[in-house]
């Protein structure tokens, strides 16, 4: 029997039918395999605390020298009588912002059919992975948060800066619930919005309605603006309008989008707003009223809104400030405030959401017409005829 094994001695040993191993005299468990094929390579074999036997490769003898070879063995035979793995697995590697957003998508946004999953992935695309992708999650401190926060409010508002915030808190909160000792680095009072200034209360009143409405016959846009403005519903809804939503009675059955509260179901459309519809051009390849490129629906509102502000000359109002202005409206030409609800789709709560199952179709469809006659007189207002008399001394 050998009294030592050299790196000459292992280059020496010849392979036969059968794989063997030899053993190094110099260290007990430690071996080199050799295979048919000549292939040989360093092994250790030793058995942990509950009596398995476990073998381990060292590595191939055309890398490493026997001296070597015996450190690594040695080393592995300590771990396994210890109950711990042969080498000492490499650290993980932290996940990346990038993957605890796209997990949180998979697992939460997708999972739960959230609708705003598009707005929530744009976001992220264009405010944040940029900047956090490749960065160690649980890494990202609180002043991290602030700096993007501070280059998202100075590039594209306050509005947007909260919503980012809105996305990102979400995340770190998520990964929280599947962390034990990971500590979220959002606090109270990291919005940018003025806490004070409350929710919009913007509507356009009847000089600025008429200005708007006499720049928006010509083209699919304005008449765009002119449907949210008669019938009242969100811009979703209206951007994709399909012919086919309209019966031939002129009722506008809106569909129910998943996990969505309420909407306003069905509507029949006064006549003002059917013959703003009805000048669409109708496309064989889109069934879209207001078509966009290809098959899908109009889209391009920043451009074109812009455009229709500097014609009209009215500013500091938004699309969805035409459906509370349309709200307001219905209120003034003495539409009830339970029936003008049920024209906006809003949930209607308590006891009476759950069980008046009525569809009080005739009731918004009286709303809509009164909205629009409203909106007629303001744009066309009445001449007058009345002569001041004057008084006799």
């Amino acid at each position: 029997m050998r009294k030592t094994l050299t790196d000459k001695g292992v280059a020496a040993l010849k392979p036969r039918a059968q794989r063997y191993a030899e053993p190094d005299p110099q260290l007990a468990g430690h071996y080199v395999r050799v295979t048919p094929s000549g292939a040989k390579s360093f092994a250790a074999v030793t058995r942990d605390p509950f009596g398995k036997q476990v073998w381990v490769t060292i590595g191939s003898t055309d890398l490493i020298e026997i001296e070597e070879a015996r450190e690594r063995a040695r080393a592995a035979i300590k771990r396994i009588k210890a109950g711990k793995p042969a080498v000492e697995p490499p650290p993980v590697k932290p996940d990346t912002f990038q993957a605890v957003a796209e997990n949180w998508i998979k697992r939460h946004v997708a999972a739960k059919g959230l609708r705003t999953r598009d707005e929530i992935e744009r976001c992220l695309g264009k405010y944040v992975l940029p900047h956090w992708r490749e960065r160690e999650f649980e890494a990202i401190k609180r002043s991290d948060v602030a700096r993007l926060l501070d280059h998202v409010e100075d590039n594209h508002g306050r509005r947007q800066a909260d919503v980012v915030l809105s996305i990102v808190r979400a995340i770190a909160n998520w990964h929280a619930t599947r962390n034990d000792d990971y500590k979220t680095p959002f606090v109270r009072g990291m919005t940018r919005s003025d806490p004070g200034a409350g929710r919009r209360k913007r509507i356009l009143n009847d000089a600025e309605l008429r200005a708007l409405w006499q720049v928006t016959e010509s083209d699919a846009f304005g008449r765009f603006v002119r449907i949210l403005l008669l019938t009242a519903q969100r811009l979703e809804k209206v951007r994709t309008l399909r012919w086919s939503d309209i019966d031939a009675d002129g009722v506008w059955h809106i569909k129910s989008a998943p996990r969505e509260k309420s909407n306003a179901g069905a509507l029949k459309l006064p006549k003002l707003a059917l013959a703003v519809i009805r000048s669409q051009p109708r496309l064989a390849s889109n069934g879209f009223v207001f078509a966009g490129q290809g098959s899908r629906p109009f889209n391009d509102m920043g451009a074109n809104k812009a455009v229709l502000d500097e014609a009209c000359g009215v500013t500091g109002w938004k699309l969805h400030d035409l459906r509370r202005t349309a709200r307001s409206l219905m209120s003034r030409a003495g539409v009830s405030g339970e029936h003008a609800e049920r024209v906006l789709g809003h949930a209607i709560k308590g006891v009476e959401g759950v069980y008046d199952r009525h569809a009080y179709n005739d009731e918004k469809a009286d709303a809509l017409q009164r909205l629009a006659n409203l909106i007629n007189n303001i744009i066309n207002p009445p001449a007058d005829n009345v002569r001041q008399l004057k008084r006799r001394g």
